[in-house]
């Protein structure tokens, strides 16, 4: 059996993979999503849903460094990866041994992508197509803002670093009608608070994770932009691109209610 990864990269598998290893949390809960549990021999430590089959599993490390013994001793049939969240130099590794699966995701529809692509490669293509087309419902049913908000989004504190183009998050918040002020900038750039200012949001979304923001850190971000509505968000239902996604559109409809009556 071909395939062809978002990448463009070709693997061949004898047969549906019986020990799989996953360097990608979302990933990794869409894995046991689609049944997979008990082919998943190795995840990373960041990998916590499900919270209860994930703890059975052997950890190979984070996902940008890698325990190439630690994965060997698994002998994994299949490793699944993702462009951004993993390291390059790892990848080009693990590819001369296994055969690895790569996703590249920036939009809902590469996601689709990449859920569809798994299910093939793991021989659950009806699981997966169930999945995706719950999913499409779901998202086609998202009430956006109107009008957009204008909006900054940040990731991190100390520096701060904020979402800006090409990449999911940005994409999420455009499909939510909050219009990305830092959308000019690439990917995940360090702001400063002048930036900030000038910028002028009207909503400051500060995610809990990777950096755990927590209520503490909003009179902060008031002190810089005292007129912007600050708020905490669960940064998974902004990130994860698997099936996780399930409780985004529930909960980013209910943000955008209380965005737009406050």
């Amino acid at each position: 059996m071909l395939f062809t990864d978002q990448m463009n990269h070709r693997l061949q598998l004898p047969q549906p993979p019986r020990r799989i290893v996953s360097l990608v949390p979302s990933q990794t809960e869409l894995l046991f999503h689609l049944g997979l549990g008990d082919r998943v021999v190795g995840v990373t430590k960041f990998c916590i849903h499900p919270q209860e089959q994930v703890k059975q599993k052997k950890k190979i490390g984070g996902t940008k460094n890698f325990h190439f013994e630690a994965i060997d001793q698994l002998e994994p049939d299949l490793i699944i990866g993702n462009k951004e969240e993993n390291y390059q130099e790892g990848i080009k590794r693990l590819q001369e041994k296994y055969p690895v699966w790569m996703s590249d995701i920036y939009t809902l529809e590469d996601a689709f992508e990449m859920m569809a692509g798994i299910g093939q490669v793991t021989d659950t293509a009806a699981q997966a197509t169930e999945l995706v087309q719950q999913l499409r419902q779901q998202f086609a049913s998202l009430m956006p803002a109107v009008p957009p908000v204008p909006t900054a989004y940040f990731i991190w504190r100390n520096p701060y670093m904020g979402i800006g183009n090409q990449n999911f998050i940005d994409h999420l918040l455009a499909r939510c009608g909050f219009e990305n002020v830092l959308g000019h900038l690439a990917r995940y750039p360090e702001v400063t608070p002048a930036q900030l200012q000038e910028a002028n949001p009207k909503l400051i979304l500060l995610s809990s994770e990777p950096y755990p923001f927590k209520e503490k850190h909003i009179v902060e971000f008031k002190a810089i932009c005292p007129d912007a509505h600050v708020m905490v968000v669960d940064g998974e239902l902004f990130s994860w691109y698997g099936s996780r996604l399930l409780h985004s559109v529930p909960y980013l409809q209910g943000l955008i209610e209380e965005v737009s009556s406050s």
